[in-house]
């Protein structure tokens, strides 16, 4: 198996606008392998209707390129989308995986949603949980897990080759950081995991789960270890943790809650699944009162 260093895998990144969210492929040229990370289920939150024409982008490319789908990766549970692991999956294979702190986010959230009792909140809902500093293959390609909370207790990034895939931790340099005042967030522990990916060699490519264009810029997915390190507006080099964690406590209390989070998160501890049909033959997703 090729070190690290030696490997450089080839990345498609599709976007999603309605979310401005990012999912990329990630494919081991050798063997043909590869790893969704973060697909996208479309939800429109004013209907209640989904769609997969997200999802369908990815899967179609997929197939087009010959690709044998060994993973369905997410990088966190996610507040601003659905997750479409489970279509991806059914229509591709593979197996999902997730940071194995996801039972801490699952027990939180099953007890806001009042979820029904059989609903384990033990991870079971993904093929696989990963650890910190885990390693796992797409075909010859060498993943390592490193666990970087702080937006969330489960977010982890994926370093495949002198790829690493950053879920929410932290954004183009322009925009800054994630936000830490979700349940379980907490803003010195994002900044000792962005200052973890900081000691990664500087020439590694690191890719968004989101951009925002900031100033109307046009769109950017992805930048690296040294820019990031030398331009990013929150955590760059020479920004102490407690000046971070002053700047981030401020900023989180002025923001809004994402506009999909309560049946993002719902829907995606559940590994992406929907709610089970009540007696009706009804899904329902809840909205919780004065909760948030």
């Amino acid at each position: 198996m090729a070190t690290l260093s030696q490997t450089r895998p080839e990345v498609k990144t599709f976007f999603d606008s309605a979310t401005s969210t990012f999912t990329h492929v990630v494919a081991d040229a050798q063997t043909q392998a590869c790893a969704v990370i973060d697909p996208v289920l479309d939800f429109d939150p004013k209907s209640g209707r989904t769609s997969t024409r997200s999802a369908d982008s990815v899967v179609e490319h997929v197939r087009s390129e010959g690709l044998n789908a060994q993973w369905i990766l997410e990088t966190h549970i996610h507040a601003d989308h659905l997750s479409a692991a489970p279509y991806v999956k059914e229509h591709l294979g593979g197996a999902t995986g997730i940071g194995a702190q996801v039972c801490e986010v699952q027990e939180t959230f099953a007890k806001l949603f009042n979820f029904e009792d059989s609903f384990k909140a033990d991870g079971s809902q993904f093929d696989r949980l990963f650890d910190d500093g885990e390693s796992f293959s797409i075909g010859s390609l060498e993943v390592r897990v490193i666990a970087t909370p702080g937006h969330t207790p489960a977010c982890v990034s994926y370093l495949a080759g002198d790829a690493l895939f950053v879920g929410d931790t932290i954004f183009m340099p322009d925009f800054g950081t994630a936000r830490c005042d979700f349940p379980g967030g907490d803003a010195r522990s994002l900044y000792r995991s962005i200052r973890k990916l900081f000691a990664l060699p500087e020439d590694t490519r690191m890719f968004m789960c989101h951009d925002y264009k900031p100033g109307g810029r046009e769109l950017r997915w992805e930048t690296s270890v040294a820019e990031q390190r030398a331009e990013n507006k929150h955590v760059r080099d020479g920004i102490s943790e407690d000046e971070f964690v002053s700047m981030r406590t401020e900023r989180d209390s002025e923001l809004d809650m994402p506009v999909l989070i309560l049946p993002a998160v719902q829907v995606n501890i559940r590994a992406g699944a929907l709610p089970p049909p009540e007696d009706n033959g009804m899904r329902y997703l809840k909205l919780p009162v004065d909760a948030l």
